[in-house]
């Protein structure tokens, strides 16, 4: 069938739209569109149905993004970025899978529309709807009588990678290893695969990311980021499909229709599967090449935090959040939310444990952390050795009663250290 993607793009954007939920009395429909001459009665249909796929949580911005196939199985991507405020969503339908641009644009729309310039907002769409730009160049479009300019880089021909994508970002946030090789093996063995969350914008993004881990490959089959409500029946279709599933619509199908479907609940990081997948994937494959593919782009998030490490003569080794999120300048959003995270805060308790006992570490994962420190020429890895082995050589000058006052209070440390990051 090859690829869902159009080889040609005409404009950067086919439509774009506001939507609106609607009420008990009347179902989700379009506020406006532009432009206004737009006639595909088909998408126009849709648009609204997959727009709000469900009750969505009104208490924060939300980034998600759905597709629409044609007859000739060739996609048509939706952005979506919804307004609690207002109650509605902004929406690009392109035949480009660039969600980052779109989610760009459609913040600086946001923007737009809330400022005195929104009478603006019909010549900057204008303005957007051109050629899209040559792989790897810059989009530059200028508004507001040329005194504003958006701006950003069209994605090249590289393969995708973190923090840039943010798909891969909130995928490898949000599932560990073991969950993403068993989801993978799945999709290569074509199952019927669910992925199910409670957010629209962490389900799409999932349901995305793990659909580009195919890649040179492309899924063939049924194709749906989020599944409103009204197509739950095919949960029930014997094809295989890679389908995102609100958790509310999930809550809506009975036990037995899911009997041998692959489900990963992004909620709980938890994979169910009745196949055994993963173990007929090559044993050199499965036992380390899939893992350490998924350690490095975890180092590329977070292993940074060896400079937050603070190591101070006879004091408590701590962890400095504020520093943490300096480490990487182009992802400082996602740091501070990773900071949250319960899975970050046992990461970094466990590692000050670690340190303030005088065992220290040196697993796969800090070996990862030294290449990738080398491959930018930072020294990072070398300096906190040192740091710690100065400060390991002047607690033993103390005595071992230094290490037996730490072990009790370190985990108190981190707390505080992981509060001061929520309160960023």
């Amino acid at each position: 069938m090859g690829s869902r993607v159009r080889e040609t793009a005409r404009y950067l954007f086919e439509l774009f739209c506001e939507v609106s939920p609607g009420d008990q009395a009347k179902d989700a429909y379009i506020v406006k569109k532009y432009p206004e001459s737009y006639r595909n009665e088909e998408e126009l249909k849709n648009i609204p149905k997959f727009t709000f796929p469900c009750e969505l949580e009104r208490s924060f911005i939300q980034h998600y993004s759905f597709v629409l196939t044609s007859v000739d199985s060739k996609y048509t991507f939706c952005f979506c970025r919804y307004d609690p405020k207002a109650n509605t969503s902004f929406v690009f339908l392109s035949h480009l899978p660039w969600h980052d641009i779109f989610y760009k644009l459609l913040n600086c729309i946001a923007n737009l529309v809330n400022s005195p310039e929104s009478r603006e907002l019909v010549s900057f769409l204008e303005a957007c709807r051109i050629r899209p730009p040559m792989p790897g160049h810059t989009l530059k479009i200028t508004y507001n009588a040329g005194l504003s300019v958006f701006s950003c880089q069209s994605p090249d021909n590289k393969l995708p990678s973190i923090p840039e994508n943010c798909n891969l970002t909130e995928y490898f946030s949000a599932i560990d290893t073991k969950c993403m090789a068993g989801l993978w093996a799945a999709l290569l063995h074509e199952r019927r695969v669910a992925i199910v969350a409670s957010k629209p914008s962490r389900l799409s993004a999932c349901v995305q990311a793990a659909n580009a881990t195919l890649f040179p490959m492309t899924w063939q089959h049924i194709f749906i980021p989020i599944l409103p409500k009204h197509l739950i029946d095919y949960l029930a279709a014997p094809m295989p499909y890679l389908i995102g599933v609100p958790r509310t619509v999930k809550e809506m199908t009975q036990g037995s229709e899911l009997a041998d479907v692959v489900i990963l609940d992004v909620d709980a990081n938890k994979l169910d599967t009745p196949f055994n997948d993963l173990e007929t994937l090559p044993p050199e494959l499965v036992s380390d090449t899939v893992s350490r593919a998924f350690l490095r782009a975890l180092v590329c998030l977070i292993g940074g935090y060896r400079d937050a490490i603070r190591i101070e003569k006879g004091q408590l080794i701590t962890f400095n959040p504020e520093a943490f999120v300096k480490t990487r300048k182009n992802m400082q959003p996602f740091l501070n939310k990773i900071l949250q995270s319960q899975i970050f805060q046992q990461f970094i308790d466990e590692r000050l444990e670690l340190l303030n006992s005088g065992r220290g570490f040196n697993d796969e994962f800090e070996v990862e952390c030294n290449n990738y420190a080398d491959k930018l020429n930072t020294g990072s890895g070398q300096r906190l050795k040192q740091q710690y082995r100065d400060w390991a050589k002047n607690v033993k000058k103390e005595g071992g009663a230094f290490f037996k006052n730490v072990k009790n209070k370190a985990s108190p440390a981190v707390q505080s250290a992981v509060k001061t990051g929520e309160e960023m």
